[in-house]
């Protein structure tokens, strides 16, 4: 019966196919790959036109143990970003359209965006080689700490805040990504290091990180932020360490190179900085520092900003002691968001250049491409809402721009 019953439910599944067609392969990572879709059927305009949607399909590949493909079920990081983004739900944060599974895998379909923080800095960086307008920068920010409030009023920590997991639509809102090493972080039973004993991207890791903290708080999404900022600003990251490994036990090794990176600009703490610094469980190794002097405004000077508000934000951010550090919140009222020029929820407001397109490619081993596609195709620029890593599309509930100050 049980055989039966299974059958059955797999044979009225909807499946993938029936929905969505792939145009593309975006981008794949750890735990899967991420294709550019539309959905088959169209919906009519406000004035009465035809419109195709597109979205972004994040396939989670299924959990294996061995050679012989034994499926082991759904992997921790797909059930927490699955159970997050159903209930999020905010103008700065990737929307979740469905969930569907196919063939022992699950697949997320997303809002679409067709840019990313990455994407626009190495553009800025090889192909302008000029800085990114300071109204598109302090757009950016201020809808990326909008988003990262949200988050963390919720009791979430994202604990991986990069730029490619930083999204921007065509028409120039910012959505947060790729919450698949998102926690919620409220009265845990256990200290969250024992679930995940590495997280956030090397260069974007905070200082308690990399002390080895146990208890951490929403401060280390700050940190991130910050590292953010300070490459927006001058278009390279601000502490590129490299990153030491785990051995085969697991063990988590001291981050000795990245350290160095951000006491080189940041200067090494000390006690007055950081009054509990020495509770630190990797403390003792900060012995093996020489001292360093406090670079950053000379870093702060190399960038085309002159704003004495946007540094002392961007010092706030990369402060030392996670309890001084100033929150998300704090910072959506930071005085560098009243000077002009002011914010918008339109980072590309007033542009007269648009960014190139996320290249999409339809060479894929894992779900059909239509045969008519070529090698490599764009997606077309504001002409479609929806998906994941593409054009985010948004709802159009409260998202006009931001108070030219705050929203």
């Amino acid at each position: 019966m049980l055989a039966e019953f299974r059958t059955k439910r797999e044979t009225e599944r909807i499946r993938v196919e029936e929905k969505y067609q792939v145009i593309g392969f975006i981008s794949s990572g750890t735990y899967g790959r991420v294709y550019k879709a539309r959905a088959k059927k169209t919906v009519k305009s406000a004035d009465g036109e035809e419109k195709e949607l597109v979205y972004a399909i994040k396939k989670f590949k299924p959990d294996k143990e061995g050679d012989i493909h034994t499926y082991t079920g759904i992997s921790q990081s797909a059930c927490r970003e699955i159970s997050l983004c159903r209930e999020l739900q905010h103008q700065n944060i990737i929307s979740l359209q469905e969930v569907l599974l196919e063939d022992n895998s699950i697949h997320m379909v997303f809002e679409y965006a067709e840019h990313d923080f990455l994407q626009i800095i190495h553009h800025h960086s090889q192909n302008e080689r000029k800085p990114i307008p300071e109204f598109t920068i302090k757009s950016f920010l201020w809808q990326l700490l909008n988003g990262v409030a949200y988050l963390h009023a919720n009791w979430v920590l994202h604990r991986d805040l990069k730029p490619a997991n930083i999204l921007v639509t065509a028409d120039g809102v910012v959505k947060i990504g790729d919450l698949g090493l998102a926690r919620i972080y409220e009265r845990p039973l256990q200290p969250l290091f024992n679930g995940d004993k590495v997280v956030v991207t090397i260069w974007y890791r905070a200082p308690e990180l990399l002390l080895g903290s146990r208890h951490y708080t929403k401060a280390i999404d700050i940190w991130a932020v910050g590292c953010i900022f300070a490459e927006l600003l001058t278009l390279r990251p601000i502490f590129k360490g490299e990153e030491a490994k785990m051995d085969n036990k697991k063990n988590v090794p001291f981050q000795k190179n990245q350290l160095t990176k951000i006491f080189d600009v940041l200067g090494k703490p000390t006690k007055e900085q950081w009054p509990t610094i020495d509770q630190q469980p990797e403390y003792h190794n900060l012995s093996s520092f020489r001292s360093y002097p406090n670079r950053l405004r000379e870093f702060y000077n190399s960038c085309s900003s002159n704003s004495d508000a946007g540094f002392g934000l961007l010092s706030e951010m990369l402060e030392y002691d996670p309890v001084r550090r100033i929150t998300a919140e704090g910072a959506l009222h930071h005085p560098y968001f009243d000077e002009d020029p002011k914010p918008s929820m339109d980072s590309f407001e007033g542009q007269r250049f648009q960014y190139p397109l996320r290249v999409v490619k339809s060479e894929d081993n894992d779900m059909k491409v239509p045969p008519a596609a070529n090698s490599t195709v764009q997606g077309q620029a504001g002409a479609t809402h929806g998906g994941t890593r593409g054009k985010h599309g948004h709802s159009g509930k409260d998202e006009g721009r931001p108070p030219k100050r705050r929203v």
